[in-house]
């Protein structure tokens, strides 16, 4: 759960840097994300002496990678849209909304079975997630697009075989050369602000590669670990920290009835986690037990 929480977190402070790349546009900011993120994957690949095992990829896993980096694309452009276009209540609507999907395909798709508490915490989400849309007053289109885009891409994300670098390395070989031919349009067109703000702003771009990179690691490695729904279901902590930046940073209007939402899906997430915390593996309990003895032991 460790690398879940640390990809959630990384996510939730996301509305704070990406309004440092304007003026580039969200597709521009797009395109630098697709580049620089593999840029950055294939010098930590390098660095580690990964780079052969890229060869060792099948014809399927690259069939998954590319259905999951076409996911994520998309993903990553309505969000990069909504912060810089002040809908940050919006994106976080959408994660809120997301780890509900995340169940559902769990439920349905992987056959994963929900116990009583799980069942009472997804219900309380339902509900909040309710609230949330109603007070929102229009279709929430932005936001039920994040929601679908994540979810199928956490279960694609469920299919792959690869080490997290392999995979993440493969999906960013996929988008980077679209990012390129979109910059060179946009350099020919004269509207490439990497060449046209300084040094500071085009660090930042080459910076987005980074701070893409590093919760989508931490993000696969969870994928491979955890059930879709404790997946989904820890992720609300990303909405969360978005809406407290949408409150108090951006000042956007926040409805009583969102309110009721927002304390709604804290109840659902501390369920959760008790749950989990209820049931918890046997040799979780064991290894636990007998560290205790151990340090008994040497008093």
């Amino acid at each position: 759960m460790i690398w879940g929480l640390a990809a959630y977190l990384m996510w939730g402070l996301f509305p704070a840097f990406f309004p440092l790349l304007q003026p580039a546009s969200p597709t521009e900011i797009l395109a630098h994300r697709f580049v620089w993120t593999l840029v950055f994957m294939l010098l930590l690949l390098a660095a580690v002496r990964g780079l052969k095992q890229m060869r060792t990829i099948t014809g399927r896993q690259w069939a998954i990678v590319t259905a999951a980096a076409l996911l994520i694309s998309v993903n990553w452009g309505l969000y990069i849209y909504a912060v810089n276009n002040d809908h940050v209540a919006d994106a976080a609507l959408g994660y809120f909304i997301n780890p509900l999907v995340s169940v559902l395909l769990g439920v349905i798709v992987l056959r994963e079975r929900l116990r009583r508490l799980q069942l009472m915490s997804v219900g309380v989400a339902t509900l909040a997630v309710v609230v949330l849309t109603v007070a929102l007053g229009s279709p929430p289109i932005i936001s039920l697009g994040l929601a679908f885009s994540f979810g199928f891409y956490g279960l694609v994300k469920k299919q792959v075989r690869l080490t997290p670098t392999q995979s993440l390395t493969a999906e960013t070989l996929v988008l980077a050369p679209v990012g390129l031919i979109y910059l060179w349009f946009l350099q020919s067109q004269g509207s490439n602000t990497f060449v046209q703000f300084g040094v500071g702003h085009a660090l930042l771009l080459v910076t987005a590669g980074v701070v893409t990179a590093l919760p989508l690691l931490c993000f696969a490695r969870a994928a491979q670990e955890l059930s879709l729904t404790s997946l989904g279901m820890i992720q609300y902590i990303t909405p969360v920290l978005q809406m407290l930046w949408a409150v108090f940073v951006t000042h956007e209007h926040i409805a009583p009835a969102r309110w009721v939402g927002f304390i709604l899906i804290w109840i659902a997430v501390i369920v959760f986690i008790v749950d989990l915390l209820r049931n918890r593996p046997p040799r979780v309990r064991r290894v636990k037990k007998l560290g205790g003895q151990s340090a008994e032991a040497a008093d």
